[in-house]
């Protein structure tokens, strides 16, 4: 599997209309730790099956808006269309399986 670049364009079909959970960072080029946890999620994606969704929110700040992100890296994890878990910041991986229930 491989991380999907969501835009707003993608992200109805890929976040609201998908059958199976999806986690949805929320990162900016310009971010340290975003590009810290990048790698962390790959990981967690190839291990746990999990679909994840790259959002830039540089690009894309009416999707962070409608969630009230307010900083980068936030991590918010999608069933059935609607947030069900929110995480904000870079965080050991270990941390990040727990937080998401993956264990």
């Amino acid at each position: 599997m491989k991380m999907i670049t969501l835009t707003t364009d993608n992200y109805e079909e890929q976040v609201l209309r998908n059958d199976k959970p999806v986690l949805v960072e929320f990162w900016a080029e310009w971010c340290g730790p975003c590009r810290m946890v990048g790698p962390v999620l790959e990981q967690i994606e190839a291990e746990h099956g999990l679909t994840i969704g790259k959002l830039d929110t540089d690009a894309h700040p009416e999707i962070m808006a409608r969630y009230g992100v307010m900083a980068v890296p936030t991590m918010l994890l999608f069933e059935n269309g609607e947030p069900v878990k929110q995480i904000v910041g870079a965080k050991p991986k270990r941390m990040l399986v727990a937080e998401l229930g993956l264990t």
